[in-house]
């Protein structure tokens, strides 16, 4: 039996060669291999790596220098994020930046993927007003640290914090000026940063930035322009990536030798019925509008023609004269067309499909324009997060899609992982260590079919701010004490679990597979541990920070006010 999912949620590099683009007629709907878990390895010089996001983790949301984004703005509103969080201090990564570095060169990650927060380096937005010499310092000092320990900085440019003075002046993505103010602060992180880091994704999750910013209004800026807005800001953001790409290309491909690619989110959408056509197409419909609406352009130049069409069709349903879907021009479309040197792929769950008709009284919605439903197997597991349910053969379908969709790319996952939603904490966290384990290895079998997958980002590396749910939500290997003024890291089993698959690059052989989550679980039994001690080691920086001080103080004014008694008595 199907569960209807009644609102859909987001989730939630390295390269060789330029993508080329492809016909869609291969991929093989009706077949749907679930072989059993495969052993071996990944191809020498497989990356392995961990991700976090500059809002998520670093804190210091207004210190030297740094000026406000959508998100600060959006999280100091009342009622926005769960429990009225904020990601003000988050994870202090800010100041803790070499203590995580030595995390990752612990479980020797050969890369990680973090984010340039705009206003950090620019307050205001524009690179004309003002440059913040403090906010370049820090992402010097974090590129130059992961180099100096032979981790490969992967940066993306823009996950959700715009500039918040660049939202009030000009309506953020909604107005078509972003696309040159986008450019001007990726060609100051080239000019500054790119004689080190050599793999750039402009752009993360944009259906997000899109759908969720300016369609639904869960995410800042949290607008509901509902039927429109969240084309108008997709349009922008992929003219601005394409714009980006070619200052790179024309600028500095040939004097700093790197890549640029945009991370799309990417989960799968499954036929109910395989030999229900209907359902086949309302799967492939949910994929077009999923990842195709970015991913088609940078390829082939246009939107998926299904998109269009049934955009198209909605609109002059509703009486429009032109389709609520922005149009490319030719020359747009020969501007936007290959500005692809990988594919960055954020992957975390699967949905069935299955054809819904909506009618167009219903109102406008990218929603109801895509005629169907999703559903989901009440078996599959359910950890935390109520739109991720873990479905690893999902991953395989999708990496295999991509492959006949755009040619076999070189293909990056830049997000993959999966949360806990509990009330008490656990870090023996075996959902997650079968979670990567399955999902994995469903990306070596995709290998092995042929598909170009060149590296694996987990996501993510330290619990963080999770968005609109604030910190109730936990993707990270390392659990982070956020009651505790240190923001102490705590290695889940997961760390032990990821860092046996990265030592012995993939599944060596089933003896030794079984044997990591046993030995991960012994480790982890200590980490718990110290973990159960540190609600006293917060009351104690609680006394010490606090009683002592307050005691102290009115000790002062009690012997001050004795001392005037005394005085007087004597006068």
């Amino acid at each position: 039996m199907l569960r209807c999912i009644e609102r859909p949620i987001l989730v939630h590099v390295l390269v060789l060669a330029l993508c080329v683009s492809a016909g869609d007629d291969d991929f093989h709907w009706t077949k749907n291999e679930r072989g059993p878990f495969h052993y071996g390895t990944f191809p020498t010089g497989f990356s392995w790596g961990a991700g976090s996001s500059a809002y998520q983790t670093e804190g210091a949301w207004n210190i030297d220098g740094k000026g406000m984004s959508i998100w600060d703005a959006f999280a100091h509103t009342k009622g926005k994020i769960y429990l009225n969080d904020t990601g003000d201090s988050s994870c202090d990564g800010y100041y803790k930046f070499k203590d995580d570095v030595n995390l990752m060169k612990d479980m020797k990650l050969n890369h990680y993927r973090f984010s340039i927060s705009w206003p950090r380096i620019l307050p205001n937005g524009l690179k004309s007003e003002h440059i913040n010499e403090k906010g370049m310092k820090y992402y010097d000092d974090l590129i130059n640290h992961l180099l100096d320990n032979k981790i490969t900085p992967i940066v993306t440019l823009y996950h959700w914090d715009l500039p918040q003075v660049l939202e009030e002046r000009y309506g953020g993505w909604q107005n078509i000026s972003m696309v040159n103010y986008f450019n001007d602060f990726a060609n100051l992180c080239f000019e500054r940063f790119g004689n080190r880091v050599k793999y750039w994704i402009t752009f993360n999750n944009p259906w997000s930035v899109a759908v969720e910013g300016y369609e639904t209004g869960e995410h800042a800026p949290g607008l509901k322009l509902r039927g429109t807005g969240a084309y108008k800001a997709a349009h922008h953001i992929i003219k601005a990536h394409a714009k980006v790409w070619h200052t790179y290309d024309t600028q500095w491909r040939s004097k700093q030798k790197g890549f640029v690619g945009m991370s799309v989110s990417a989960d799968w959408g499954e036929p109910v019925d395989l030999s229900n056509q209907r359902d086949i197409e309302a799967a492939e419909r949910y994929v077009q509008f999923y990842m195709g609406w970015f991913a088609t352009p940078i390829f082939n130049g246009d939107y998926p023609q299904v998109m269009k069409d049934y955009v198209g069709r909605k609109s002059a349903q509703q009486g429009l004269g032109v389709s609520r879907l922005p149009v490319f021009s030719p020359q747009e479309k020969s501007y936007v067309k290959g500005t692809c040197d990988f594919l960055g792929i954020g992957h975390f769950t699967t949905r069935y499909i299955t054809q819904k008709n909506y009618p167009s009284g219903r109102g406008s919605s990218y929603f109801t324009d895509r005629d169907l439903v999703e559903l989901v197997d009440p078996r599959w597991p359910d950890p935390g997060s109520e739109w991720l349910y873990s479905v690893p053969w999902g991953f395989r379908r999708l990496l295999n899609f991509i492959k006949t969709q755009y040619g076999n790319p070189m293909i990056y996952v830049t997000e993959n992982g999966v949360s806990e939603k509990m009330q008490c904490t656990e870090l023996c966290d075996d959902w997650r260590m079968l979670y990567f384990r399955d999902y994995i290895n469903e990306m070596l079998k995709a290998i092995n079919d042929g598909v170009n997958v060149k590296g694996y980002t987990a996501w993510s590396l330290l619990d963080k701010f999770e968005w609109d749910e604030g910190y109730s939500e936990r993707f990270g290997l390392y659990y982070v004490d956020f009651r505790s003024k240190n923001k102490p890291r705590y290695p889940k089993a997961s760390v032990q679990y990821y860092k046996r698959i990265i030592s012995s690059n993939g599944f060596p052989n089933q003896r030794e597979v079984e044997s990591w989550k046993r030995k991960a679980g012994e480790l982890c039994s200590s980490s718990n541990q110290l973990l159960a001690a540190d609600p006293l080691i917060g009351h104690m920086e609680m006394v010490s920070e606090i009683v002592v001080p307050t005691v102290c103080t009115l000790c002062i004014l009690l012997s001050a006010v004795f001392l005037m008694f005394l005085l007087r008595i004597r006068f």
